[in-house]
This record gives C-alpha cells, sequence and structure tokens, in this order.
C-alpha cells in the first residue's frame, strides 16, 4: 500500500466524529504499512472553488484534459487514481452529502475521463479499490430507531459505482446530537464494527 486519500467533508474538520475515527483507522493502517503517504483533502477548511461557467463548457466540447478549465478537476482525479484506498468522513446534510462533498463529486465524476457512456449506460474508468465511508449525523436514518430519510447512502453508493468503485464499506454514527454518552456509544460500535475488518484488526476497541 503506497497511498491513502482521506477526503473530510466535515464543517468541524478533524474534529468531527468521523473524522477521528477515520483518523483512527489510518493510524492502524500506519502499524502495517509505516510508509504509506496520506493525503487529506479537507473540504471545510479549504473549499474548492465553484464550478466556472468554462468547466461547464469544456465538459461538453472536445476540450484537452490538461485545458486549465480542467485543472482543479485534474488534480482531484489525480489524487483519487493514486490512491490505495479511500476514505470519506462526511456528515449527512438534509438527508444526502453536505454541498462541499456534493462539489468534489461534480469534479471527480466526469464524463470521458472517469466514466463513459453508451447506450448501454454509464461505465467507470477508475481501478477499483476499498472505500470506507464514515456517516455522522445527528438523528437516526438506519435501524429500529430510523425517524428520518436517508438518501446519501443511495446516491453515493451510484456515485462510487459510476466511477468504477465497488469495494464500498459504509459505516454509520448516529445519533450525535443526544449527549456524551451517546457519541460514546456510537463511536464505539462502529470502533468494533470495523475492527472486524480483515484491514483494521489491529485497530484497539474499548
Amino acid at each position: 500500500m503506497n497511498n491513502i486519500l482521506l477526503i473530510n467533508a466535515s464543517p468541524h474538520g478533524q474534529v468531527s466524529h468521523a473524522s477521528q475515527l477515520a483518523l483512527e483507522l489510518v493510524a492502524s493502517l500506519r502499524q502495517r504499512y509505516p510508509t504509506f503517504e496520506l493525503v487529506e483533502r479537507d473540504l471545510g477548511a479549504h473549499p474548492l472553488p465553484p464550478l466556472s461557467r468554462e468547466y461547464a463548457r469544456a465538459l461538453t466540447t472536445a476540450t484537452p484534459f490538461d485545458s486549465p478549465a480542467f485543472e482543479v478537476s485534474e488534480a482531484l482525479i489525480g489524487e483519487l487514481e493514486r490512491s490505495d484506498v479511500l476514505f470519506i468522513a462526511t456528515p449527512m446534510h438534509n438527508f444526502t452529502v453536505p454541498a462541499a462533498l456534493k462539489l468534489w463529486i461534480d469534479y471527480v465524476l466526469r464524463i470521458h475521463r472517469t466514466f463513459s457512456s453508451s447506450p448501454e449506460g454509464k461505465a467507470g474508468l477508475l481501478n477499483d479499490r476499498p472505500v470506507y465511508v464514515l456517516v455522522g449525523s445527528g438523528g437516526f436514518h438506519l435501524g429500529e430507531r430510523a425517524r428520518q430519510a436517508n438518501f446519501l447512502t443511495p446516491y453515493l453508493r451510484h456515485v462510487l459505482n459510476t466511477l468504477g468503485l465497488f469495494d464500498l464499506h459504509f459505516t454509520y454514527l448516529q445519533g450525535l446530537v443526544f449527549g456524551e454518552e451517546a457519541v460514546r456509544a456510537a463511536v464505539e460500535d462502529s470502533r468494533t464494527r470495523l475492527s472486524l475488518e480483515p484491514l483494521f484488526n489491529n485497530l484497539v476497541c474499548g
């Protein structure tokens, strides 16, 4: 393993619970692969620029990949292509992905570059790799206590599949607005579940 990419979509940055757990997973991998390079893309601390008119025009014309219009897109796609493992730490905002993560998606999900389109549908052009999505939410969107819709999971799964990424692992930290005890329980439950993954069997629980 040479490269790990961590996308943090929380406006709370590294103090978000999903981000902290993702960093624990990265530290766990560091014990097994001490020389890998970690690339952190904090979308809250360093927001991506809005999609420009030039970018939109370039998508629908025969524009070279090295065009200035694709500069941001190519940088983000390059980070993704070089990664052996992808982590996405994200909150759930209004039942789906936050705007910061949606913008990252709009830059990396690019026709002729990361997916092809034909009468049979879209096909991803990226090589598959493990993807771990850690989702934090104040309420409950899954399980017996679910009272709210969850559009994040099917949407993000479809996006990643369209890129060619199918080795997906979703972890949910729910009920994070119900006090410190609820937060500890959510984090510990997620940590325990992740420690059962062969990749993280040295993750310390408890």
